[in-house]
């Protein structure tokens, strides 16, 4: 979920919530690989400096203390000069290189107070260039979702992930024009972390009122014209988690599935095809409401069910190609992955994953898995888990539809009976905590008061975890915490 408060004036930061052929023809375009961006001395500059900044800085990304302004000043230099460096070997990028430098340089001569990086943030546009190979190098002062919280200066060096097939999904069916797939190949300390994501929303800006606008318009945010998701960490920490719950779990992995765990590129191809999928099913379907409204308070299980949905319609999307006969081979192989996927990473890694601090995907990992095992398509027998692969399909898919049948009624109902109501389908299959109020009955006063009422007494840890899932994190404990800062070439 992306969560955008935007306030004239004020420097802020947004809070969301995602390699076959094609390979670039070096001798037809000149922009620099990756592999020789992170290799130039002037990388590794930039790289020590932005480093070397990330003490001085405060949470909002400005350098308070005065006595820091000097040294500052020398590492904002060496940054600005290997950005100028870079610009014209990286084509596709040099807008956005020289307008970084130029932000960087009016930091520092602003006396390092918040940044404000909307120049450069405007001038990024990598959705133009999605072409499988292309290679980008981005600097931001940004917090890193799942990673660092503070408005740090960030730096990353990445790939593209656009294989053809992607290509043709994406221009027919299954629109997304933000979307990117990625690939590591450096980074500076907020991504050597859980984070596997770059959203504009996490880059510092302050809304300005655009140019040639009316007497009175507001300022604004730029327009963001792209989203992009590190395929290769997702491919890679499912490989190592769902590789290690299968021994644990003593699950009997098909062979396709296996096929998974075994090759990098053909997992980062499949999370490509499930991210794209996702992504644009948030805006997409029976909404009772807009699911990125500005600072929306609610039940921490009603993002559970938005998140589960759009992954279910990926799923749901990759059974209806899987099964077509017009698919082409390469598509129906990945439509088939991508199943997998969607149910392994739910539930052997959201489900675990976190703390039970209102851990919406923990839940929503938790109530596939209850509703596959309560449907009689997943087996826990005699300490070995089953799964009946052949009517797996059409049993997620009913767990879509009954998320989807809620939404569709809901856009008849008041707030706080949607909310009832998710609580209902949710706890119809997921056991909640004993000492929930919202299971024995939200009192008169509460259910007649302000929405704020409902969503205070929903617990921290509403849907605790079964004792299957208690006994299965002490023992995948340690394999998830090793995937921080995994990238494809860990795998």
């Amino acid at each position: 979920m992306i969560d955008i408060t935007a306030t004239a004036g004020r420097s802020i930061i947004g809070e969301p919530e995602v390699v076959e052929d094609g390979r670039l023809d070096r001798g037809t375009d000149a922009a620099l690989t990756s592999a020789q961006i992170v290799a130039d001395p002037a990388w590794s500059r930039l790289k020590a400096a932005a480093e070397a900044l990330h003490p001085m800085q405060v949470h909002d990304g400005s350098i308070p203390e005065s006595e820091h302004h000097a040294e500052a000043a020398r590492h904002v230099a060496e940054i600005t000069s290997a950005l100028r460096h870079f610009a014209p070997l990286i084509p596709h990028d040099t807008a956005y290189l020289t307008a970084c430098a130029a932000d960087f340089e009016r930091w520092a001569e602003g006396g390092f107070a918040v940044p404000d990086f909307y120049d450069a943030l405007d001038a990024f546009r990598p959705a133009a260039e999605r072409r499988d190979g292309v290679a980008h190098l981005v600097v931001f002062p940004m917090y890193t979702q799942n990673g660092s919280a503070d408005r740090l200066v960030e730096a990353v060096v990445f790939d593209v992930i656009w294989p053809d097939f992607i290509a043709a999904l994406e221009a027919g069916a299954y629109g997304n024009a933000l979307y990117l797939g990625l690939r590591f190949a450096d980074f500076t300390s907020g991504y050597d972390t859980n984070s596997a994501v770059l959203f504009p929303e996490s880059v510092a800006v302050t809304p300005r009122v655009p140019a040639g606008a009316p007497e009175g318009t507001p300022a604004q945010l730029p327009v963001f014209t792209w989203g992009a998701i590190f395929a290769d960490r997702e491919a890679a920490r499912y490989r190592r988690v769902v590789r290690a719950a299968a021994e644990i779990t003593k699950l009997d992995l098909p062979d396709d599935a296996l096929a998974l765990l075994d090759d990098q590129a053909l997992a980062e191809r499949t999370f490509v095809m499930w991210d794209m999928i996702h992504d644009r099913t948030h805006m997409r379907g029976d909404l009772p409401f807009d699911p990125f409204m500005i600072k929306q308070r609610m039940p921490f299980f009603l993002y559970s069910l938005e998140e589960l949905r759009c992954d279910l319609t990926a799923f749901r999307e990759a059974v209806t190609l899987w099964r077509a006969e017009g698919t082409d081979d390469v598509t129906r192989q990945h439509a088939r992955l991508v199943q997998y996927a969607v149910i392994f990473d739910r539930i052997f890694r959201f489900a675990i994953t976190g703390t039970r601090t209102r851990n919406y995907d923990a839940v929503g990992g938790q109530l596939l898995f209850a509703w596959m095992h309560q449907k009689g398509v997943l087996h826990w027998t005699d300490t070995q888990l089953a799964i009946d692969w052949a009517a797996v399909p059409d049993v997620v898919v009913a767990l879509s539809d009954a998320i989807n049948e809620l939404y569709w009624a809901s856009i008849d109902r008041p707030k706080a009976v949607h909310w009832l109501k998710a609580f209902e389908l949710v706890s119809s299959t997921l056991t909640p905590h004993p000492a929930s109020v919202w299971a024995r009955g939200l009192s008169d006063e509460v259910l007649a008061g302000p929405l704020k009422g409902y969503t205070d007494l929903v617990l921290d840890d509403e849907f605790p975890l079964s004792m299957f899932y208690e006994a299965l994190t002490k023992k995948m404990a340690q394999v998830i915490e090793s995937t921080a800062g995994i990238t494809g070439r860990d795998a």
